[in-house]
């Protein structure tokens, strides 16, 4: 599947998110406690959403695995960048290499599309009350889950083979602190007209597909609410999807920043700046949102840490 030239480039070198060796220190305890906080808070979110009665709802579904994609996408970047901070030589293999980027690719991937079912998740709720459960039941629930998982497989497999079916005879240098598209191919030696076409076709229909749907969903949400006579209940409504509409904002408003600015402006430090946002704080960020603006997951929290004393009390 892959034809790229093993017998010139075996490795290659990531700069890392920077390149002064006063910074390594800080920034490695820095990223350790981002990375900490994320397994915790993600696997807190998983947990809560498996074995608590009240939360066996769709809504909690998709944010399980929300959190797994989150879990995942952070898991794929952050512990190689954090040997690499305590290393001289920021060394990736090159089959890492094609590890490390169609692993991110899956889950980059499937959040965008995972983001965009909660946003039909909360639409159906809202606007269609009464079939709720019949719409959105967990059979829907499970084959959405399904074809966003093997949608984001898919996609790396094409990606990750396009851009690994480049000769690397260069430098083997990669500008950036995790494997990605552009810095790699930046190396090439081959023409790489089709892979940048590819890698650019595909992230511009992802995006536009999956925001078209939450965008969609929203201003049919909107439309609902401002239905609502009584502001008891507009503000209920809007509660349900508040946390989404937070976590939604944060994501999209990172890749526009990414995508839409001047090409004048735009650089590959800019670039690292950008994807230290959404491969590592963006999966911090949404278990904090998801928890301390939601009453259900907070209860749920209060429960199991009130059941898991009392048991502890009966030993």
């Amino acid at each position: 599947m892959f034809q790229g030239n093993l017998s010139q480039v075996t490795t290659f070198i990531l700069t890392g998110v920077s390149e002064h060796p006063e910074l390594q220190l800080p920034l490695f305890f820095i990223f350790l406690a981002i990375y900490g906080v994320t397994v915790t808070g993600n696997m807190g979110i998983i947990t809560l959403t498996s074995i608590d009665s009240q939360l066996q709802t769709p809504m909690y579904f998709f944010l399980r695995h929300l959190a797994i994609i989150n879990l995942g996408n952070s898991t794929v970047i952050a512990p190689q960048m954090l040997v690499n901070f305590l290393l001289e030589k920021k060394t990736i293999s090159y089959y890492g290499c094609i590890i490390q980027h169609a692993g991110f690719i899956v889950f980059i991937v499937a959040e965008v599309f995972m983001l965009a079912a909660m946003a039909y998740d909360r639409y159906v709720a809202i606007c269609n009350p009464l079939l709720y459960m019949v719409v959105v039941s967990r059979k829907v629930c499970i084959l959405l889950v399904m074809l966003i998982y093997m949608y984001g497989f898919a996609t790396s497999v094409t990606v990750t083979s396009s851009v690994f079916s480049m000769s690397y005879c260069s430098s083997n240098v990669i500008n950036h602190f995790y494997c990605d598209n552009i810095p790699l191919l930046a190396l090439s030696c081959s023409a790489t007209h089709i892979p940048v076409t590819i890698v650019y076709i595909t992230a511009a229909t992802d995006l536009f597909v999956s925001l078209t749907i939450i965008l969609v969903s929203y201003f049919q949400i909107i439309l609902a609410i401002l239905r609502i006579r009584s502001a008891e209940g507009r503000w209920k409504a809007f509660s349900t999807c508040a946390s989404h509409m937070t976590a939604v904002t944060i994501f999209y408003g990172t890749l526009l920043f990414m995508y839409v600015q001047p090409q004048s402006n735009h650089s590959l430090d800019t670039d690292k700046m950008a994807s230290v946002f959404y491969t590592l704080v963006i999966p911090m960020l949404n278990p904090l949102i998801y928890s301390l603006r939601n009453k259900d997951v907070k209860e749920a929290l209060k429960r199991v840490l009130t059941n898991s004393c009392q048991t502890f009390k009966n030993k």
